[in-house]
């Protein structure tokens, strides 16, 4: 898989990690949860999902404990809203931080801080009660420096490193089905001909929209993985239309 950048600038060496799916267990077996929703069998909804760190060096303005400027995030692959899939994002910094453990309850899920370290940063990711019961666990390196250290760091171009996944939905529910079945940022299955499930009203427009990047401040530093996202897209579009839709009761 092959990255490219956004707009004219390149920045420092970072790198971008290959794309993996990652399958979501089905939903747990609640017996109080039963029969409150119908699911889709042998069906998968997927979520390609962009996560990353984009680190300023602060130049002459840098100190001892403060030498960067840094930026983690939780993205569309390409740049759509995912607040309809994902409720919530938990970023869990190096315990120096003050509030190491930062909740992000809306879109855009990201944070900015300044620091002088390279750190792991764990993300977790929570899901609306239609979508999954339990959370997914991510794991990200804090990179400030480029590989190649033989002069002056930049402070114009940042360090960039970015991971691109596909989260997977098996058995989704109807109502997950429903809300994001025209929604850009998902990728849905072909359903066989005559299937119908309508979809909820639609949210405001401009509420709707809020959380997407296209127009982010840091977007001209985004990879580009549409290449990636269009080999799934295809791959889902090959895929034969399941003819089975059962209740769990």
């Amino acid at each position: 898989m092959s990255a490219r950048k956004q707009g004219d600038g390149q920045p420092e060496d970072g790198g971008a990690t290959a794309g993996k799916r990652l399958k979501i267990a089905k939903f747990s077996e609640d017996p109080e949860k039963k029969g409150l929703s119908r699911r889709l069998k042998d069906a998968e909804i997927s979520l390609p999902i962009v996560y990353g760190t984009i680190a300023f060096y602060l130049g002459r303005k840098a100190s001892e404990s403060q030498s960067h400027k840094w930026t983690v995030y939780v993205r569309g692959a390409t740049n759509e809203d995912l607040s309809a899939v994902i409720k919530r994002v938990v970023f869990q910094l190096h315990p120096s931080f003050n509030n190491p453990t930062r909740v992000m309850e809306a879109p855009p899920f990201e944070l900015s801080e300044c620091g002088w370290g390279e750190f792991e940063i764990a993300i977790s990711l929570f899901f609306h009660p239609d979508v999954c019961d339990k959370q997914l666990d991510l794991y990200h390196h804090l990179k400030l420096y480029p590989e190649d250290e033989s002069g002056p760091q930049s402070t114009k171009k940042p360090v960039v490193v970015e991971s691109y996944d596909e989260i997977v939905f098996p058995d989704p529910s109807e109502a997950f089905y429903a809300r994001v079945q025209n929604n850009p940022a998902v990728i849905v299955p072909r359903m066989p001909a005559g299937f119908n499930i309508s979809a909820p009203a639609p949210e405001n427009t401009s509420e709707r929209e809020r959380g997407d990047t296209k127009d982010h401040p840091l977007s001209q530093w985004f990879m580009n993985f549409s290449e990636a996202d269009e080999l799934l897209k295809l791959a889902a579009a090959r895929q034969q239309p399941f003819m089975e839709m059962i209740y769990e009761n």
